[in-house]
């Protein structure tokens, strides 16, 4: 599919979604989880702002009929970045802390340069090498932190929030090439409708007992509210779109200023500890997304290739 025409304000405006107010929704999250079962909450979640969105589309008069192998790309890529990389991530926030779980989810990035190697023969630069080594060592300094392993359930949370990180890596390496509905709104959407009925019949067959909005606390229903306008029609919305825009491991980024934004918050509003070592390892990360991005050359590597430095 051919990219979509770029617009400067709305890739910054989306990167600012995915960067800050995603940053944000871990904290929603870890505040719901708290009362509500993890797959009825992200099922609720979703299947509202899906609906939602074919109501703005249907009043914008955006078209919404795709065809059928569209359909099947949105629901796979729903399943790849909601129904499991979204779901079970709301999942293990029981175990982990919120900016822990957003500290370990911004290995991302090394995994999508990993899988576009592998899976797409692409290079990757001596720079991103760098930035590479940089994000593992800083994942290996926050997961190596007795206080927090040693807690009930931490080791399986980390596991699974590590392979969530996996299977949002590789749908955007699909999103990127997929037959998908041409409108990246409706394209939310269908993911986001079709994934929301999915975990919803997970939460029935996982036994998950519901409850009505009735009954939930107030910090609960905002939490909620946020995720719904903001987590996900907002947010996902301008992911999809960045995704069809520039390159996956670009977009991928935002995973290591989410954590940043993560752990402020969880600290702020829930009193969730900073360690040195947590800190240390954000620096290193975010470090690494520098090497990551960046266009320049490393010295020694230009002199040994023989070609000249840019300037």
């Amino acid at each position: 599919m051919a990219k979509m025409q770029r617009n400067t304000v709305l890739v910054v405006l989306s990167f600012f979604a995915i960067y800050f107010i995603w940053g944000s929704t871990y904290l929603w999250n870890k505040i719901a989880v708290t009362e509500l079962p993890a797959f009825m909450l992200a099922g609720i979640r979703f299947v509202i702002a899906g609906s939602l969105i074919f109501i703005i589309s249907k009043i914008l008069g955006l078209p919404l009929k795709i065809t059928k192998k569209q359909f099947k790309n949105t629901f796979f890529a729903g399943f790849l970045f909601l129904t499991f990389g979204n779901g079970v991530v709301v999942w293990a926030l029981k175990y982990v802390d919120s900016g822990f779980a957003a500290l370990e989810v911004s290995s991302q990035p090394l995994v999508v340069l990993l899988m576009m190697r592998v899976l797409q023969g692409k290079k990757i630069q001596p720079m991103s090498v760098i930035g590479v080594i940089l994000g593992i060592t800083g994942i290996f300094i926050l997961v190596g932190q007795q206080e927090i392993i040693a807690q009930e359930g931490a080791i399986l949370g980390m596991v699974l929030i590590f392979i969530c990180m996996l299977s949002w890596s590789y749908g955007s390496l699909f999103v990127g090439k997929a037959d998908l509905p041409a409108n990246f709104f409706v394209n939310t959407g269908y993911q986001m409708l079709s994934s929301g009925l999915s975990l919803l019949l997970i939460s029935t067959l996982f036994g998950e007992t519901w409850s009505s909005p009735t009954q939930w606390s107030t910090p609960v229903i905002w939490s909620m509210l946020l995720l719904i306008i903001f987590g996900s029609i907002v947010t996902f919305t301008a992911f999809n779109y960045l995704l069809r825009i520039v390159s996956p491991e670009k977009v991928a980024t935002s995973s290591y200023v989410n954590p940043i934004i993560a752990m402020i918050l969880g600290w702020y509003f829930l009193n969730e500890a900073i360690t040195l070592q947590s800190a240390i390892a954000s620096v290193i990360l975010l470090t690494g997304v520098y090497f990551i991005n960046t266009k320049k050359s490393l010295t020694i590597f230009s002199r040994f290739s023989g070609k000249r430095i840019p300037k």
